[in-house]
């Protein structure tokens, strides 16, 4: 079955990206057209710039399916919730024309509730490529109640709200070629239910906050975070799955088998309900309920997002913004932890009442909420002062925050979410330390993550202390952030992301596909 057919959205958007030119919109704008990218480097110097640029362009293009973009063709050969949304945030400078199709693919397969799934399965990829695959999730029968659409199969669970963000960033990026193809106009409307389906079902604490309900969901899937919330679930039995991801892998890198057991326990409970979410406590509650500080400072985030969109419109939501300023409040209220100097999950089942209990470990999610700019100062001298500290080490004995607490009793540099840094998470702790005006820490960030993209061969993760690769290289969230980063340079340091790339750039370039057009 051909993967365009499964997307009706998609179905309108190529015919209609033909007819559309894109249009210029600063430097380093690229036309697509099929079986090539063709970019014009943002840089006439250093020449590291170019040639940086076109590797991460060529990742991308590889990556590329007709309608939206792999995370990696081996390990991850769907398309991914949050990584699309990261893709289309790099693929604005090379095309916002695909960059509109990326987004517009993944909305195509949204829920009748509301709801954005994690994974949208391609029909034309074998089914025992990746665990759990469509058969598992099964969302077209057994996610009916829930509104799942019957064209295309997808999982059943979420994964953070990025996409209002990403949709607004890839708006500017060419309003020109937005506006003519109502790319806005058609998104609103699903990313409004997106947000609704969050700040009404998932509010399962009655606090205002959303919750996740698998820890795939929050994207940092074996974090250390998770530990205790999960030992109350009894796992799966082993032979009961085959997991696919240690087929591209180093085992060592990868979740332990009873970490799988207990996702694909809370997975099929979650899927045997019909993907209904009810609160903590009762008989039919869910094992596994915690507010996590991330997955709602990025909601906030793209509240206030939407709230723009809505404004460039022509149709001004205040609300929205009032909304994110009130859950700012909760969020800080019910989260944040002076004394551990960052914000901590709250597992809701531990406690009475489905009040809950906070998770008593550091990771990067709990420095995330710096994206928010209505953070109280004292909230933001303190992260800042834990992201530098010893926990972090930002700026010390690491380049690049670690997925969890440099001194945690669970630390491992090379294992999932327990320890190595990822891409995602420090690009977004840049913008958050740019927007709270700690610009010499943001330029630092800014300039190893380009580094260490350059010389990992844009690796899924790395060891935050020798920045090795783990995980699968040629990973597409890595290559479209660094291609974020190298065009949007912050104007009071313009080269300094640059010339840090230069070591690595051109060795990891000359070892690209060769053939391929950039």
């Amino acid at each position: 079955m051909d993967r365009t057919a499964a997307h009706p959205a998609a179905e309108t958007a190529a015919p209609e990206a033909e007819r559309v030119p894109t249009m210029a919109s600063g430097p380093g704008v690229t036309d697509v057209t099929p079986g090539s990218l063709t970019l014009v480097p943002p840089f006439s110097a250093p020449e590291a710039a170019p040639r940086l640029r076109s590797a991460a362009a060529r990742v991308l293009h590889a990556n590329w399916t007709g309608t939206s973009t792999v995370p990696s063709r081996g390990l991850y050969p769907h398309q991914w919730s949050w990584d699309s949304a990261f893709i289309a945030i790099g693929l604005r400078h090379l095309s916002p024309l695909r960059a509109q199709i990326e987004l517009e693919t993944l909305l195509a397969a949204q829920w009748g509730d509301g709801r954005v799934p994690h994974i949208v399965f391609n029909p034309d990829v074998p089914a025992g490529a990746y665990f759990p695959g469509p058969g598992f999730w099964r969302s077209s029968t057994d996610g009916r109640g829930a509104g799942a659409p019957e064209a295309v199969e997808t999982s059943g669970i979420v994964q953070p709200p990025v996409h209002a963000l990403a949709a607004l960033l890839v708006h500017r990026a060419d309003p020109g070629l937005s506006r003519a193809r109502g790319f806005l106009a058609r998104l609103r409307p699903k990313l409004a239910a997106w947000h609704r389906y969050l700040l009404e079902r998932r509010d399962l604490g009655g606090a205002g906050l959303a919750s996740v309900v698998h820890p795939w969901e929050q994207g940092m899937d074996n974090s250390p975070c998770w530990d205790a919330p999960l030992a109350r679930v009894t796992p799966a039995p082993a032979r009961s799955f085959r997991r696919a991801d240690l087929d591209h892998g180093t085992v060592s890198d990868r979740p332990t088998d009873l970490d799988y057991g207990r996702y694909v326990r809370l997975a099929v409970r979650y899927r045997d309900g019909g993907y209904a979410d009810r609160a903590p406590g009762g008989a039919d509650g869910p094992e596994f309920a915690v507010e996590d500080p991330a997955f709602n400072a990025l909601l906030i985030a793209s509240e206030q997002a939407l709230a723009e969109i809505c404004a460039e419109l022509g149709e001004p939501e205040p609300e929205r913004l009032a909304r994110a300023g009130r859950l700012t409040g909760v969020l800080v209220e019910r989260l944040w932890d002076s004394e551990a100097g960052l914000f901590l999950c709250r597992d809701l089942p531990a406690g009475p009442g489905g009040e809950g209990a906070p998770v008593p470990e550091r990771a990067v999610g709990g420095l995330l909420p710096l994206l928010l700019p209505g953070l109280p100062p004292r909230v933001v001298d303190a992260l800042v002062h834990t992201a530098r500290g010893p926990h972090f080490g930002l700026g010390g004995p690491v380049q690049l925050v670690p997925s969890y607490d440099l001194l945690g009793p669970v630390f491992d540099p090379r294992r999932y979410w327990r320890g190595p840094a990822w891409f995602n998470t420090n690009w977004l702790l840049e913008r958050g330390l740019r927007l709270h005006g700690e610009r010499g820490l943001a330029a630092g960030l800014r300039a190893a993550l380009v580094e260490t993209a350059a010389a990992s061969g844009f690796a899924e993760y790395v060891d935050p202390y020798t920045k090795e690769s783990c995980g699968t290289r040629d990973f597409s969230w890595t290559a479209a952030l660094c291609v974020d980063l190298l065009s949007e340079e912050p104007a009071h340091e313009p080269a300094a992301v640059v010339r840090a790339g230069a070591e690595h750039a051109g060795r990891w370039a000359d070892r690209r596909t060769a053939g391929v057009r950039v």
